[in-house]
């Protein structure tokens, strides 16, 4: 794991177990789990303990032989003859995490004493409306900046179509190191940093975590809205006013409108061991693949056609689901503007016995459609921050799209200077 890694997509899963130990045995990955406590003796009790990396020690090139191999096609298709963007999501935050043991790995260990998790999605931006079900796919990627216990991975999706490889995607993930037992956070090997475009990239990384954290600090589940933000929501009260009474109730639809309360999905997921993750909990990429396909097909049905996936932006773990959780989704289109919807997908997990619910992920959605959409309006106080906190959303999404392409080229540039070394 000390050089740049070339691989198919699907063993990769099977890769992370080798390097934690787990079993593929429901039974036996159990027993595996528990003796990782004794992997403690060898986790850093500094950062500086540690020695550095460089970004080429976990560069990642990972290929999705959907052209060569027919018969892996048939779990990616869709029925519109393109491939399930969940699947790549799946494959993705799998990839995520390699590229975060590559960095972290001691080849002098048999097993790497980190529980390496995901802990949020910052963004991934689509550069491509349709993947195609029989070309191959590939996966390129690897570590741009780390702090002393977590670390931001960025991959780049292209497919090889017409004679060329084109662009796909970009994807942030960002990732934390925890003890065996997944209980307490662990320190990780510090980035070196060796040229101009490094450091660049690595910078990027601050302004990244700079820029989360000021907007968990304005998030409306905190403050107050900023002032035009409430004149908005009040025009939009008054534009919904019924003339003919002098009353606040008495509320009336603009023409082509729809209440917020109408433009809802809901869904439950009863979660199997079959998709547990290494650490046995339930796979991250499962989740968000999920959360994915309620949210488009809560777009489809309200816009009345096939939406595109324009944005995937702030999805946060919160919690880990365990396995036999009843998970419920919730998924709201929450802001409209020209041919765009914002989705916001709400997932929790259900305690049969309790009755008690807690929150473990919110996924945000941007999709866009060919025709005109209805724009979805706010009835109570809590809609109508539902509907502020998805247009800053869409506004941030809209803001960032130009993306600057340092990282993907510079992602060539590893990949190719290692093929002929």
């Amino acid at each position: 794991l000390s050089s740049i890694l070339f691989l198919l997509i699907f063993p990769v899963r099977n890769r992370l177990r080798e390097i934690v130990g787990a079993s593929t045995n429901w039974k036996d990955h159990q027993q595996a789990l528990a003796e990782r406590t004794s992997l403690s003796q060898y986790l850093a009790q500094s950062q500086d303990e540690l020695p550095a990396k460089t970004m080429k020690d976990s560069a990642v090139e990972a290929h999705l032989p959907l052209g060569s191999q027919p018969a892996l096609r048939e779990k990616y298709l869709n029925y519109h003859n393109s491939v399930r963007f969940g699947r790549i999501l799946e494959d993705l935050d799998s990839l995520a995490v390699l590229i975060c043991y590559s960095h972290t790995w001691n080849k002098e260990l048999k097993r790497s004493p980190l529980s390496i998790v995901t802990a949020l999605v910052d963004k991934i931006d689509m550069r491509k409306n349709i993947i195609y079900p029989d070309c191959d796919i590939k996966f390129t990627g690897h570590v741009t900046w780390v702090g002393k216990t977590s670390i931001e991975a960025k991959m780049h999706v292209s497919q090889y179509h017409d004679g060329a490889y084109t662009d796909v995607l970009d994807a942030t993930f960002v990732m934390v190191a925890r003890d065996p037992d997944n209980k307490r956070a662990a320190f990780i090997n510090p980035l070196k940093l060796e040229s101009p475009e490094e450091k660049a990239i690595f910078q990027q990384g601050e302004i990244n975590k700079t820029r989360r954290v000021e907007l968990s600090t304005a998030s409306l589940l905190k403050v107050a809205p900023a002032a035009e933000e409430r004149t908005l929501i009040h025009n939009l009260f008054l534009n919904t006013l019924d003339t003919r009474t002098v009353s606040f109730r008495s509320r009336i639809l603009s023409p082509n409108s729809v209440w917020m309360e109408d433009a809802k999905m809901k869904g439950l997921e009863i979660c199997h061991p079959q998709e547990r993750n290494i650490f046995n909990r339930i796979f991250g990429g499962f989740l968000m693949r999920k959360a994915y396909e309620l949210g488009w097909a809560n777009a489809c049905a309200f816009a009345g056609c096939r939406p595109t996936l324009v944005a995937v932006d702030d999805i946060v773990f919160r919690k880990p689901v365990e396995i036999g959780s009843l998970l419920l989704l919730s998924s709201q289109v929450c802001y409209t503007e020209g041919l765009h919807i914002q989705v916001r997908v709400h997932t929790e997990v259900l305690d049969p016995l309790s009755r008690q619910h807690s929150t473990t992920n919110v996924f945000h959605f941007t999709f866009c459609v060919e025709k005109d959409i209805p724009a979805v309006v706010p009835q109570s106080y809590g809609e109508s921050m539902l509907y502020l906190d998805g247009k800053r959303h869409f506004d941030e999404t809209m803001r960032t799209l130009p993306h600057q392409t340092l990282q993907k080229l510079y992602l060539t540039h590893l990949v190719k200077s290692a093929q002929y070394e």
